[in-house]
């Protein structure tokens, strides 16, 4: 199967911070049946559109699981709101932010929320770098561009300001 998640956090919960915050979801994914298979090292990215608000941590996830895509985006939806997800203003700084990036190339659009492959997955370096170190062949199902070609493309400031910052490891 090739199941790609992104995790990004760039506020705390409590004392729990942002990088904590990626790898307790991580365990809850787990435990709600959707096996992490391979995991990028975090990322460090600024904050977009305003790069004053902290930065981000980053992550990409391979998974398998038995769910269907939207199954699976009512999973990660469900993770994203015990730790705190309020979704309110687009790109907002946020606890946890889960994107479903690709579900084994289906491309789909049910007009409920659900789009696949992530629509702006292609444009974002904080996707594509660490999707990169776990699926160096990943192509994209509607462009048919790989992963490198698609890093290429992206402006150097965008990829020069994403950096790997430390292993991501199951919690605990």
């Amino acid at each position: 199967m090739n199941i790609y998640i992104a995790f990004g956090s760039n506020q705390a919960l409590g004392r729990i911070t942002p990088r904590e915050l990626i790898e307790q979801a991580a365990d809850a994914l787990e435990e709600a049946g959707v096996r992490l298979v391979a995991r990028s090292s975090l990322w460090r990215s600024p904050a977009w559109p305003d790069p004053a608000d902290p930065p981000y941590i980053n992550a990409v996830a391979a998974v398998e699981t038995s769910q269907s895509p939207e199954q699976l985006l009512q999973c990660l939806h469900a993770v994203e709101a015990r730790f705190g997800r309020a979704r309110g203003q687009r790109n907002a700084p946020r606890t946890l932010d889960l994107d479903l990036i690709d579900f084994n190339g289906l491309v789909l659009n049910d007009g409920d929320g659900l789009i696949l492959p992530h629509p702006r997955a292609h444009q974002r370096a904080f996707v594509l770098a660490p999707l990169q170190e776990i699926a160096p062949g990943w192509t994209h199902p509607v462009t048919g561009e790989g992963v490198a070609a698609l890093i290429d493309a992206l402006a150097g400031d965008d990829i020069a300001a994403t950096r790997t910052v430390a292993a991501f490891t199951a919690a605990g």
